[in-house]
C-alpha cells in the first residue's frame, strides 16, 4: 500500500511513491485536459452544424434556433464567477470530471427528442395509411381529397411538442452549467504544478487542440446529416428523398450521441488525478536549449524572481480577488466583487477593447450559428457539404489567425501601442475582405404563388385558374420544378398535376408528376426544388469568409495582452473573469438570437403546422444577403473604431508621458538597453 498522504492531498515520500505514476505527471493532465476540451467544444459546436435540420425537424423559427444555440451561456454565466471564489478550495481534477459528465449528460438529453418523437413525416399533409408522396400532394377533386393533417393537432400534439423543445432548452442549461469548472480549473492546475518555463508551452498544445473543437464538429455534421433522421426505425419500402431535396433531414441525433460519449471516455482519468501533485522540477530539453542563445535574463540561464524567491511566485499568482477569495465568505464575496468590477470597468483601455471583442465575439457567433443554413439557401446547396466547407476552411484558417497573432506578439516584442495598431490593421483588412460578399450570391427563385416580398401569402400567383379544380394542403410541402420556365411550385398539386410516375434508376428512383394544368405541355415534372445556376459561387464566397475570419482572428492575442497590460496588476485575475463574462452576457448571448430574428424578417413562405407558424419554407435570397451581411458588417465595423480610439488614447498617453519623464540617467539607459524599448513602466501602465 502506498503511504497515506497529508489532508492537503500531496502524498509523503514513500518506498512505493518512488515509481513514477501517469497520474501524477503534469504532461499527461495537458494531454488529457487538451482532449477534454476538444470533445466538450465539440459537443457544444455541434448544434450549430445542425441547427437548420433541428429547425426543419420540430417546426422551429431562427430566433427560437437562435435561442437554443445561446441558451448554454445561461448556466455557464451565472456560474462563472463563483470559479474565482472557489479557486484552490476543491479538489479541481475531481470537479472538473463532474462537470464533463454533466456535459455527456446534456449531449444525451440533446439526442433525446428523436427517440420520444414520432417518425418524421415529410409530407405532413398525408394520412399515415398513405404513401407520403402519392395522393395527398396529387391535384384532386374535393371530395377525392385525403384528410387534412390538422386532425392530428389536438392537445397530446401539441404538448409534445412543447416537452421536446424544453427539453433541448434544458439540455443546452445543463450543457452550460457542465462546462463551467472544465477551462478555469484546467488551466489554473496546469499553471500551479507545471514549471514556470513549461507552462505557456502547455498551454498553448492546450488551446491549439481544443481550437480543433469546433472544426471537428462541423465536419462530424457534415457526414451525420447525409444519413437520413430515421435510420433506425426506417419505414417499409424505404423513402423517395435525396439529400438534396428540402424536405431532407439528416441524422442530427447521431451526431450528440458520438460527443457525448466521446466525452464521458475523457471525464475518466480525472477521478484518478490527485488534488495536487508535485511541482515539475525540469525545464523541457528543446526549451532549455532553445532559450540558450536568447537574451533575456531567463534565456541566459539566469532565474527569474520567481524561481529565486518561491514565496514571491506564489504571491503573485495569488493577487487580486484571488488573494482576497480564500479569506472571505461567499456572502463577503458577493458584497465585494461589485465594487472590484466597477473599479476594473474604469479604466477606458480595458472597457474600450472588450468592447471590441464583444463586437468581434458577436460576428463569431452569428457566423458560427447561422453561417451553414446561410451557404444553404443562398447557394442551394445541402447541408453536410456547407458544413464540411466551413469546417474544412473556415475554422482551419480562424485557428492559423489566432496563432499568427500570437506569433507576431511574441516575435516582435510587441508593447500596448503596437498591439493595437496590430489589433486595427486586422480589423480594418477583415472589414475590407468582407466587402465583396454582398455581390456573391444567388437571386431569388421564381415560386408559384408565392410573393417575392416578406410577409407574401401564397394564392395562385403566376397562373390564375389552372389549379382552381383542386383542393390542395395549406400545410403541404413537396416542390416540383417546371425545367422549361425554371418556375418551382410548393407542391403537385398547385401545378395542377393528377398523376405520379416513378422511373428506377440504377442508385434511387426518379419520381416525375404528369397531367399537370399550370405547366406548358402538361409535364412531365421532376421532384424536387429547380437547381440554382449559382452553386458555384459558395465556394469563392465561403473563401472570402475564411480569409476575413483569419484576418480577424490575428487580434485575438494582442487585444488580450492589452487587456492584462491595461489593468492594475492586483486587478488582473479578475479582469479576465470579468472580461469572459462580459462576452457572454453581451456577445455569445444575444448574438445568435440577434441574427436569427434578422433571418426570420426575410422569410417569404411560412410552414403551417397545426395552424401556427413554424419553419420558413423560402426566403428573399437578396434580402437576406443584405440583412445577413450587413449585421456582420456592423459589428466589423464596432470593432475597427473601439481599436482605433484605443489607439489615439495610447498614443496620448505616449505625449504626456514623454513631456513629463526627466532625460534619464546613464545606468537608466543602459537598462532600458537590456529589457528594450516596449518594457518601459509608462508602456506598461496603460
Amino acid at each position: 500500500m502506498a503511504t497515506k498522504g497529508p489532508p492537503g492531498g500531496k502524498a509523503n515520500p514513500g518506498p512505493r511513491d518512488l515509481r513514477p505514476s501517469v497520474f501524477h505527471s503534469i504532461k499527461f493532465f495537458v494531454l488529457c485536459h487538451s482532449l477534454l476540451q476538444l470533445a466538450q467544444l465539440m459537443i457544444s459546436g455541434y448544434l450549430k452544424s445542425s441547427i437548420s435540420t433541428v429547425e426543419k425537424r420540430f417546426g422551429l423559427s431562427s430566433q427560437t434556433s437562435g435561442l437554443l444555440a445561446a441558451f448554454n451561456e445561461v448556466g455557464n454565466t451565472a456560474l462563472i464567477v463563483f470559479v474565482s471564489y472557489f479557486g484552490s478550495r476543491v479538489h479541481r481534477p475531481r470537479l472538473i470530471g463532474c462537470g464533463a459528465v454533466l456535459v455527456a449528460l446534456a449531449g444525451l438529453l440533446m439526442s433525446l427528442p428523436h427517440f420520444i418523437s414520432e417518425p418524421y413525416r415529410y409530407d405532413h399533409a398525408s394520412p399515415e395509411d398513405l404513401s407520403q408522396d402519392f395522393r395527398a400532394s396529387l391535384c384532386l377533386p374535393t371530395t377525392a381529397a385525403p384528410a387534412a393533417s390538422n386532425d392530428s393537432c389536438g392537445s397530446h400534439t401539441r404538448a409534445q411538442h412543447r416537452a421536446v423543445v424544453g427539453l433541448m432548452f434544458a439540455a443546452q442549461t445543463l450543457l452550460g452549467v457542465g462546462s463551467v469548472p472544465i477551462q478555469p480549473f484546467g488551466i489554473s492546475f496546469i499553471d500551479d504544478f507545471a514549471h514556470n518555463s513549461n507552462s505557456p508551452l502547455y498551454l498553448g498544445i492546450l488551446f491549439a487542440v481544443t481550437m480543433m473543437g469546433p472544426g471537428v464538429a462541423y465536419g462530424l455534421g457534415g457526414l451525420m446529416l447525409r444519413l437520413y433522421v430515421d435510420i433506425d426505425r426506417m419505414p417499409e419500402g424505404g423513402i423517395s428523398l435525396t439529400s438534396k431535396d428540402p424536405r431532407w433531414v439528416g441524422a442530427w441525433w447521431l451526431g450528440f450521441l458520438i460527443s457525448a460519449g466521446t466525452v464521458a471516455l475523457a471525464a475518466i482519468p480525472y477521478f484518478f488525478f490527485p488534488r495536487e501533485m508535485p511541482k515539475e522540477k525540469y525545464e523541457l530539453c528543446f526549451l532549455r536549449r532553445g532559450s540558450a542563445v536568447s537574451a533575456s535574463p531567463a534565456g541566459k540561464g539566469e532565474d527569474t524572481p520567481s524561481e529565486k524567491n518561491p514565496a514571491l511566485g506564489s504571491a503573485e499568482k495569488r493577487d487580486g480577488l484571488a488573494q482576497i477569495a480564500p479569506d472571505l465568505s461567499v456572502i463577503q464575496f458577493i458584497k465585494v466583487f461589485p465594487r472590484v468590477l466597477l473599479r476594473t470597468l474604469r479604466h477606458p483601455i480595458f472597457l474600450l477593447v472588450v468592447l471590441a471583442q464583444v463586437c468581434l465575439s458577436s460576428m463569431a457567433a452569428g457566423t458560427a450559428t447561422f453561417l451553414p443554413k446561410f451557404l444553404e439557401r443562398q447557394f442551394s446547396v445541402t447541408a453536410s457539404f456547407a458544413n464540411l466547407l466551413i469546417g474544412c476552411l473556415t475554422i482551419p484558417l480562424a485557428i492559423v489567425g489566432i496563432v499568427v497573432g500570437g506569433v507576431l506578439v511574441k516575435r516582435l516584442r510587441l508593447g500596448s501601442r503596437r498591439c493595437s495598431a496590430l489589433c486595427l490593421l486586422g480589423s480594418l483588412s477583415c472589414l475590407l475582405l468582407s466587402l465583396p460578399l454582398f455581390f456573391i450570391g444567388c437571386s431569388s427563385p421564381r415560386i408559384a404563388g408565392i410573393g417575392p416580398q416578406p410577409g407574401g401569402l401564397p394564392g395562385p400567383g403566376l397562373f390564375p385558374g389552372c389549379m382552381e379544380p383542386c383542393s390542395c394542403s395549406s400545410d403541404g410541402f413537396n416542390p416540383v420544378c417546371d425545367p422549361s420556365t425554371h418556375v418551382e411550385y410548393v407542391t403537385p398539386c398547385h401545378a395542377g398535376c393528377t398523376g405520379r410516375v416513378v422511373r428506377e434508376a440504377p442508385d434511387s428512383s426518379l419520381v416525375f408528376y404528369t397531367n399537370c394544368s399550370c405547366v406548358a405541355g402538361g409535364g412531365p415534372v421532376p421532384a424536387g426544388s429547380c437547381d440554382s445556376a449559382c452553386s458555384h459561387l459558395v465556394l469563392p464566397f465561403v473563401v472570402l469568409v475564411s480569409l476575413a475570419a483569419a484576418l480577424a482572428s490575428v487580434t485575438h492575442t494582442p487585444s488580450f495582452m492589452l487587456i492584462l497590460r491595461g489593468v492594475k496588476k492586483e486587478d488582473k485575475a479578475l479582469a479576465v473573469g470579468i472580461q469572459f463574462m462580459i462576452l457572454r452576457v453581451l456577445a455569445w448571448m444575444p448574438s445568435p438570437v440577434v441574427h436569427g430574428s434578422a433571418i426570420d424578417t426575410t422569410c417569404v413562405h411560412w410552414a403551417q403546422s397545426c395552424g401556427q407558424r413554424a419553419v420558413c419554407r423560402y426566403y428573399d435570397h437578396d434580402l437576406l444577403r443584405k440583412r445577413f451581411l450587413g449585421i456582420q458588417f456592423f459589428f466589423k465595423t464596432g470593432s475597427l473604431a473601439c481599436f482605433a480610439l484605443v489607439l489615439a488614447i495610447l498614443r496620448q498617453q505616449d505625449k504626456e508621458a514623454g513631456t513629463k519623464t526627466p532625460p534619464p540617467s546613464l545606468g537608466q539607459e543602459q537598462q532600458q538597453l537590456v529589457s528594450g524599448p516596449e518594457k518601459k513602466p509608462k508602456e506598461s501602465k496603460v
